[in-house]
């Protein structure tokens, strides 16, 4: 299996955090691509149509591509059970973690990639709102869920915060949020978290 990847994608982090946890590691090769929005790497651009980051080449199909997609078919080759049977939570977890990321890149993008002048501070609020809702979400709902077994929901939210971190460290969302700041401090140790820190 070949992981078509890049080191700032948080996206790509999940995939590649939960390889790690499942003892994959030396299974799946990584072909590591620069890309951006309007300017696709022809070789992501070739397994996944939609040139989104990332995408798992198999020898047995065509390639995967969206990150839970990639989790849950790497999960079920490797029997980890990052993926319980009907844990509802597990999932929204995931999907709560995904969100974050969603409107975390909008905003790097709004940053990043628009003139100065056309970037919309109410487009950037927005999106944080959104992030910044789900840390309140997390902190007042799922705390027990996420300082429970180690699934893809835990995982999920985990690299969302290390890309707002990365990309909007000067939000101190830890100021509004000690609970949770405690629980992701303490999940950033395990390896497969220090070994997938983002770069670029």
């Amino acid at each position: 299996m070949k992981l078509i990847t890049a080191g700032a994608s948080p996206f790509a982090r999940k995939v590649e955090v939960l390889i790690r946890e499942s003892g994959l590691d030396d299974l799946v090769e990584r072909i590591t691509v620069a890309t951006a929005p309007g300017a696709t790497d022809a070789t992501l651009k070739s397994a996944n149509p939609m040139g989104r980051l990332p995408a798992l080449l198999r020898e047995d199909g065509p390639a995967l591509y969206d990150s839970p997609v990639i989790c849950r078919y790497l999960d079920a080759q490797a029997n980890s059970g990052l993926y319980p049977d009907n844990d509802w939570d597990a999932l929204v977890l995931e999907a709560t973690g995904d969100g974050m990321m969603d409107s975390a890149v909008l905003m790097t993008y709004e940053r990043r990639l628009r003139p100065e002048a056309q970037q919309s501070e109410e487009w950037i609020a927005a999106q944080w709102d959104k992030v910044s809702g789900a840390m309140a979400a997390l902190e007042n709902m799922w705390m027990a869920h996420l300082k429970g077994k180690l699934t893809i929901g835990p995982i999920a939210v985990a690299c969302a915060l290390g890309y707002v971190d990365f990309r909007h460290g000067d939000r101190a969302w830890r100021d509004d949020h000690p609970e949770l700041a405690e629980w992701y401090a303490a999940f950033c140790e395990r390896p497969a978290m220090q070994a997938t820190e983002p770069q670029g």
